[in-house]
C-alpha cells in the first residue's frame, strides 16, 4: 500500500448553491425570496432580529483622551540597565535631551517622568518633570540628586519643541 495509491473515501461534495433545482439549494440558492438578504453584497451588521443590538444594551464606558500623549515614562531599574551596559554614563547628569540622543527614548516627548520601579545603586544627577516618591527615595538613598523643573520651564521646552514640528512640517 502506497499513500498516492490511496482512494479517499470520506470527501462530500462541495453544495454549490443555484445549480438548478434538483440540487436542492436551485432557484434562490437558500437566500428565500425577495428583501434585503436575498441580494449580492449586503450585510446588516448588528442587526439581531428586532432586538435591541449588544451594542445599544451595553453601557456606555469611559472616553478616549485626545490629549496630546507628551511624557516619557522611564523606570530606575532600566537606567541601571543602560549604565551596566555602558550605553549612558551616570557620572554625568541625565535629562531628557541627553536620553533622545542616545535613543533610549524617542524624540517625540517633550517631558520626563522617573519611576521608582527595580533596584538603583549609582550616584547620578537626574533632571525630570515628574517623578514618583519611590523614586526620589531611591535616588537619594543612592547619593544622588533629583532636579525636577517647574511648569515654565517645561512650556518654555514645549513651545520651542512645537515650533521646531512646524518647521519640520514646512
Amino acid at each position: 500500500m502506497k499513500l498516492n495509491t490511496l482512494v479517499k473515501t470520506n470527501v462530500k461534495k462541495k453544495i454549490r448553491p443555484g445549480r438548478g433545482i434538483g440540487s436542492g439549494k436551485g432557484k434562490t440558492g437558500g437566500r428565500g425570496i425577495k428583501g434585503q438578504k436575498s441580494r449580492s453584497g449586503v450585510a446588516i451588521k448588528a442587526f439581531e432580529g428586532g432586538q435591541t443590538p449588544l451594542y445599544r444594551r451595553l453601557p456606555k464606558r469611559g472616553f478616549k483622551s485626545l490629549a496630546f500623549k507628551n511624557t516619557a515614562i522611564i523606570n530606575l531599574s532600566h537606567l541601571q540597565k543602560f549604565h551596566d551596559n555602558k550605553k549612558i554614563d551616570l557620572s554625568v547628569p541625565i535629562d531628557l535631551k541627553l536620553l533622545q540622543e542616545k535613543k533610549i527614548i524617542n524624540k517625540k516627548y517633550l517631558k520626563l517622568k522617573i519611576l521608582g520601579e527595580g533596584d538603583f545603586k549609582s550616584k547620578v544627577s537626574l533632571t525630570a518633570n515628574f517623578a514618583s516618591k519611590q523614586a526620589q527615595v531611591k535616588i537619594e538613598k543612592a547619593g544622588g540628586t533629583l532636579n525636577i523643573l517647574k511648569k515654565k520651564q517645561a512650556q518654555v521646552k514645549i513651545k520651542k519643541a512645537s515650533e521646531n514640528l512646524e518647521i519640520l512640517k514646512k
